[in-house]
């Protein structure tokens, strides 16, 4: 299906081309940070007093009427950290709250979100200027300010302009299919979730994970590679357990059936760990496991080894090394 890009309304300040840090290190500094919050907040800063940031009006939402899919980046609401009253020796900090949906002829009743600060909206603008200057030649991104980061019109202005930047990127093939973008997307996420299994606390990963499915699913093709890595890494966190998660017969079989058609090479070491995992699942779940022994058997006929050697998380530790234990 194809996806078009809903572009944000463009911050009225002057764009910032070069990309390097605009100023001197005190920018970033806690007493300038410390003077700018003491400044009196007008009107509409009020909001901002207990931290907490939001916009004012939405986008009515649109149904589509081709049958296309609209990518959609919303940051609809921003808190400052940490929460005042707390550890005055912290210096302060505004998160985005980013929502991704993927709205149709009805409304995507299950966004993605994810946080980020200034500092990651940054690193990813960086990032692809390095790596990609013709594609990102010319392209805005909001530039550091001495003071004011707290108050709501600058928040607001960034946050147009990060939705305006991440559409452009997803828009664009090479941006969005480079490393810095799908760092940016789940790198903080995938950490959190595999300190988690590391710990063996899947109940807390599982959820995480989920996330990270759906937030990739809407950008990735179904069969792309971040996302069958990321649907692999969900099965097998919702099978590691003696006990298999609630979940995780609905996410074995979307896995199953998306590798059906696979052609990526890279990923096919998956596929054996795979069926093998939903094979002992299906027994501990007392259903019929021949479809997928049967599939094995085909497989060792053609000539391919589908000996159950490495588990599941080990082949995707080969592919995409964590912290987990395997």
């Amino acid at each position: 299906m194809p996806i078009h890009a809903v572009m944000a309304k463009r911050p009225p300040h002057q764009p910032s081309f070069d990309g390097e840090p605009p100023g001197p290190d005190e920018l970033d500094s806690p007493a300038i940070e410390a003077a700018a919050l003491d400044i009196p907040p007008p009107e509409s800063d009020k909001a901002l007093q207990k931290g907490v940031w939001e916009r004012p009006t939405t986008a009515e939402y649109k149904p589509t009427t081709d049958g296309s899919t609209v990518l959609r980046f919303d940051i609809l609401l921003a808190h400052i950290m940490p929460p005042d009253g707390e550890d005055v020796k912290i210096k302060r900090f505004v998160v985005y709250e980013l929502t991704v949906k993927q709205d149709g002829a009805t409304e995507d009743t299950q966004p993605a979100k994810i946080e980020r600060r200034y500092t990651d909206f940054r690193e990813l603008y960086l990032g692809l200027k390095r790596q990609h200057p013709a594609e990102m030649a010319n392209k805005y991104f909001p530039a550091k300010v001495l003071m004011g980061n707290f108050k709501s019109e600058l928040i607001g202005e960034r946050s147009a302009a990060f939705e305006a930047f991440l559409t452009y990127v997803a828009s664009q093939a090479k941006l969005r299919d480079s490393e810095d973008f799908l760092r940016f997307l789940q790198h903080d996420e995938l950490t959190r979730a595999c300190q988690f299994l590391d710990e063996r606390r899947n109940e807390m990963a599982i959820p995480i994970l989920e996330n990270c499915f759906r937030l990739l699913n809407k950008i990735y093709m179904n069969r792309s590679r971040p996302v069958l890595l990321i649907l692999c890494r969900l099965v097998a966190a919702c099978t590691s357990s003696p006990v298999p998660h609630h979940a995780a017969e609905r996410w074995a079989l979307l896995a199953l059936s998306r590798f059906e058609t696979l052609c990526d090479i890279d990923l096919l070491p998956l596929y054996i760990p795979l069926l093998h995992t939903c094979a002992h699942l299906w027994w501990q779940r007392g259903q019929d496991q021949k479809p997928i022994t049967d599939r094995l058997t085909d497989m060792s006929k053609q000539g391919i080894n589908t000996a159950n050697i490495e588990s599941l998380m080990q082949a995707i530790h080969k592919i995409d090394p964590r912290t987990e234990t395997i």
